[in-house]
């Protein structure tokens, strides 16, 4: 594995190119943002219409349609939603690109997927945060990084490496490493890990730890604090020195329960459905399943989302965060603003 850091990228790989960036969600924003504090020329490409163009106007940040920002960069990364970035693509992008551009993108689904196909002459490749966006520019702004993934999909130039590094650089990720792999690992082992742990298989455990203590006749306070709340401090603890810091910090009774009942919860069971998970990304199920969802209007998604936002869980967060002002603060979101 070869982990590259700031000494190893330079960044007039990118002087007297434009980057543009193509959305300005949660990681458009802090590409952006974190580009242009590093010296670099960027515009932004939004649809007409969009909520985001004042928050990228109000950073003074030169906003312009999609199609034309792609005809104005020389680097081209399309922080897009997956499940429309393929149609965005072949309607606004591909008929702007010029043989030695470079086609940059921040996930490597549509590509290992098919979705898009870029021309000859067109450089392509990854630049994968590992973390959200929003966490992307707070890290940047405190003068740190998130770690980055780059991948090299399509090198006619033969500089696409050099010129990916610097793009990463640009953004904090030569701060804390920027790792090579590929686009179809990438892809793979992200899905996964939204899928199984990070997002689906964290929120499904809070949530049924929730549930379970609640009808067992416990205070939903209590029940949100014990399941919820407290997983931050966990976190923070494995993050700052893994899992076995975690362990010497907390109680030994903790630990004990940790080490004895932990393996009850995830059992062999588990373990298959995630083997099943695994093998619907590896096979391409799962992309045509969320691009079919995605064609039809999301209603899957909508009322799954309706349903989770509606969950009692959700109320009593928003009662118990609400006696804790210093949240809200320092918040990494704020919708008016990112």
């Amino acid at each position: 594995m070869k982990v590259f850091y700031d000494k190893d990228a330079d960044l007039a790989r990118l002087e007297g190119r434009t980057v543009a960036i193509l959305g300005y969600g949660s990681q458009g924003h802090a590409h952006a943002l974190n580009l242009r504090d590093s010296g670099i020329d960027v515009v932004v490409g939004l649809r007409e219409g969009s909520d985001s163009r004042p928050k990228a106007a109000a950073e003074d940040l030169p906003v312009l349609s999609i199609a034309d920002a792609a005809a104005a960069g020389d680097v081209v990364m399309m922080a897009l939603p997956d499940e429309t970035m393929a149609e965005i693509y072949v309607a606004h992008i591909e008929p702007n690109l010029k043989p030695g551009n470079y086609l940059a993108l921040a996930h490597g689904f549509n590509l290992h997927f098919g979705c898009i196909s870029p021309g000859e002459g067109v450089n392509t490749f990854m630049v994968a945060p590992k973390g959200p966006g929003h966490l992307v520019r707070d890290a940047y702004s405190r003068g740190a990084g998130v770690p980055c993934l780059v991948a090299v999909d399509r090198d006619p130039t033969g500089d696409t490496l050099q010129v990916g590094l610097a793009y990463a650089k640009g953004i904090g990720g030569g701060r804390a490493g920027i790792i090579e792999t590929t686009i179809q690992e990438e892809t793979e082992t992200d899905l996964f890990g939204e899928q199984a742990v990070l997002c689906g298989g964290l929120t499904a455990l809070m949530t049924a730890g929730y549930e379970t203590l609640v009808e067992a006749g416990y205070a939903p306070e209590m029940a949100y604090f014990e399941c919820i709340h407290e997983l931050k401090l966990i976190i923070d603890l494995i993050y700052e020195g893994g899992i076995t810091n975690m362990r010497y910090s907390v109680s030994n009774t903790a630990q004990y329960g940790d080490l004895t009942r932990g393996p009850r919860i995830v059992d062999e069971a588990t373990r298959a459905e995630m083997k099943r998970i695994l093998a619907e990304i590896r096979s391409g199920e799962f992309a045509r399943e969320w691009l079919t969802e995605s064609k039809v209007g999301k209603p899957v998604f909508k009322a799954l989302t309706r349903i989770g936002d509606e969950h009692p869980l959700e109320e009593t967060g928003r009662r118990l965060r609400a006696m804790m002002p210093w949240l809200a603060a320092q918040r990494l979101v704020d919708k008016d603003r990112n």
